[in-house]
């Protein structure tokens, strides 16, 4: 299935920071009793006391009692009103209502649903209905073309489908295409059921209904932690998607898994970006916090994402790579445009050297930067694709916690990550308590397949026994990542094994390793290594696709220029990497880039598609 098309960062803007009285830090007192107590802790840290879920409506039924009168997800009704605010209590409330007018009402038991939107409240209360009720849950990705929205609708063979308002006109066009569904549900809406039309509003007011009258078929639905629950249609770095069927035994060891490694309290406050769909969001960006208590602010959008920081003030947030380091960029331009970063730089150093000691000042130093991110931020975790460690030592050098994570969806997504307590900036983390780790068949540079066994592994792919089985191997799932693991069993991820370019002397080159490298060059905004089939040549030509980033191009080098003088100066900066590399991984070939790259909803390269169209473009 294809995924998010041409996804792009939008060009939001920090204010102009004047870095004023970074200076002037004060006087510093050490109190030299809690730096040694301090010290002493660090070096016997073990884990946090982890939990044992089972089921997702387990915890759940817990923290919207625990937590009733606590806010739990805030979400804008537009640009210019305020963040409304949901209590766990009404949660609880609204899904129950809601679940009880899926399951008796509409007599939608034991059905598939799809649920397709943006994110939003109803979103949430959707989809722990369905995962609380007798129902599968099929959330999907709201940039889904019709024709693709229509394959997955007949694949799951989908009863009803819950979309956004936003969202309407993809729907009206595709119910012919899907007689067998029997309602579409629109969120937000009062609309009385017409034909297989019917509102979301009016179907949790005769839920509502039925509760007061003593209705508590789906309150009372038992859960079983092995049962089938949730479709997810893999996005893709493959040509075709495959259906990923996980259970809530699945998702409640994700929450049990994080525990012991990230101390997060009912406080905090997740910011929601990423889309709901993908279960990195999903199962970490709400569920999580749902368990502890916290409360999760919805951004309306990457474009919005500067101004719904500042108003929400969240203190945790998920990211892909490539968000973070546009977070890195833009504050940092701004920074260069204030003439004083060196002196900024001079700061991270005795930051440092003063946290070395146990004298924390980094968030009163670097506090015009935490402004600009709502003034609480302190946990950022990138996974779903490597990031440059540079970025990753950025964000912990101003003092925020910087974690990163790795997994798939066949683990319903987190199978390791680093510890808040051991945040080795480059790796992907150690395996979360729960699951092993090894790696297959290691070269000489120990590098090898990632293979992971434990509670997250998935049940298996939908309908397709073969391609379960080539990826299952007595219980250690295949994720075809490459990576090597320190002594610590912390993991470091180099590149996918479909990705790999073999030379014909056997040599392994990993894109990702290049790519990050050429990330660093500021003419480049995006890029993508690959090895080009040239006819004639026994060996592929190392290669690479690049976006030029003409705005920086401009400042640097000069307004109309050619597009041959754009291109020798991408080359020469090309030829300076190369220079890093060794001889077989240089870059040989450059392709200026007019078009944006296909990408997923994580914001990786479709690879697949970029090199399909490669041979085309060739055959033509």
């Amino acid at each position: 299935m294809r995924s998010l098309r041409d996804l792009k960062i939008p060009d939001f803007k920090f204010p102009k920071m004047k870095m004023e009285g970074i200076e002037n830090i004060g006087e510093v007192k050490v109190d030299y009793d809690k730096v040694e107590k301090e010290k002493a802790s660090k070096k016997d840290r073990k884990n946090y006391p982890g939990t044992d879920y089972k089921t997702i409506k387990e915890i759940f039924l817990e923290s919207t009692e625990k937590y009733k009168d606590k806010e739990f997800v805030l979400e804008k009704p537009d640009h210019k009103t305020p963040y409304q605010e949901f209590s766990y209590g009404r949660f609880r409330e609204d899904v129950f209502a809601f679940g009880t007018g899926l399951e008796e009402y509409l007599n939608l038991k034991k059905e598939r649903i799809v649920i397709f939107g943006e994110t939003t409240y109803e979103w949430y209360t959707s989809y722990i209905s369905l995962l609380c009720g007798s129902g599968i849950a099929v959330p999907v990705d709201k940039e889904l073309p019709t024709n693709e929205l229509i394959n997955v609708l007949q694949r799951s063979r989908a009863a009803a489908v819950i979309y956004t308002a936003k969202k309407k006109e993809e729907v009206k066009k595709i119910k012919d295409s899907v007689p067998f569904v029997k309602y579409f549900i629109e969120m937000y809406s009062e609309d009385e059921l017409s034909g297989r039309d019917i509102g979301y509003e009016t179907i949790a007011k005769k839920g509502k209904e039925l509760v007061e009258q003593g209705n508590k078929k789906f309150i009372d639905i038992e859960i079983d932690p092995e049962e089938f629950k949730l479709l997810i249609f893999t996005s893709g770095t493959t040509s075709s998607s495959k259906g990923v069927m996980i259970c809530n035994r699945n998702l409640a060891s994700n929450i049990n898994a994080v525990y012991p490694y990230v101390k997060i309290y009912p406080e905090d406050r997740f910011f929601s970006v990423l889309p709901l769909h993908h279960t990195y969001e999903s199962t970490i960006g709400f569920l999580l916090p749902m368990a502890i208590g916290s409360s999760v602010a919805i951004c309306e959008g990457l474009k919005y994402i500067v101004p719904n920081l500042q108003e929400a003030k969240p203190t945790c947030m998920l990211a892909v790579p490539l968000l973070v380091e546009n977070l890195y960029k833009k504050i940092n331009a701004t920074i260069e445009k204030s003439g004083k970063a060196g002196l900024v730089g001079s700061m991270i150093h005795v930051t440092n050297a003063l946290k070395t000691v146990g004298v924390d000042i980094k968030k009163k130093v670097f506090k015009e930067i935490y402004d600009n991110l709502g003034g609480n931020i302190r946990i950022i975790v990138s996974a779903a694709a490597p990031i440059d460690p540079k970025v990753g030592k950025w964000v912990q050098d101003i003092g925020i916690v910087f974690l990163q994570g790795y997994g798939l969806t066949e683990t319903a997504p987190i199978a390791a990550l680093t510890p808040d307590f051991d945040p080795r900036v480059g790796s992907a983390g150690k395996a979360v308590v729960g699951d092993e780790i090894k790696l297959h068949n290691p070269n000489e540079k120990g590098e090898g397949e990632v293979w992971i066994k434990g509670k997250t592994v998935m049940l298996g792919y939908y309908e397709d026994e073969e391609a379960t089985n080539d990826v299952m191997h007595d219980g250690w799932f295949n994720s075809g990542d490459i990576a090597y693991m320190d002594k610590d069993g912390f993991l470091f991820i180099t590149g996918r094994s479909k990705n790999v370019i073999v030379t014909q002397n056997g040599k392994n080159i990993y894109p990702e390793e290049i790519e990050i490298m050429l990330s660093h060059v500021e003419e480049i905004a995006e890029c993508m290594v690959y090895g080009k089939e040239v006819e004639g040549e026994k060996e592929l030509v190392i290669s690479v696709k690049v976006i030029p980033n003409y705005e920086k191009i401009e400042e640097k080098h000069g307004k109309d220029l050619s597009e041959d003088e754009i291109r020798k100066i991408i080359w020469e900066e090309i030829k300076k990497v190369n220079k890093q590399l060794t001889s077989y991984k240089a870059i040989k070939n450059l392709e200026i880039k007019k078009d944006e790259f296909e990408k997923t909803t994580t914001m990786k390269i479709k690879r697949f598609a970029e090199i399909k169209k490669d041979k085309e473009n060739q055959e033509k």
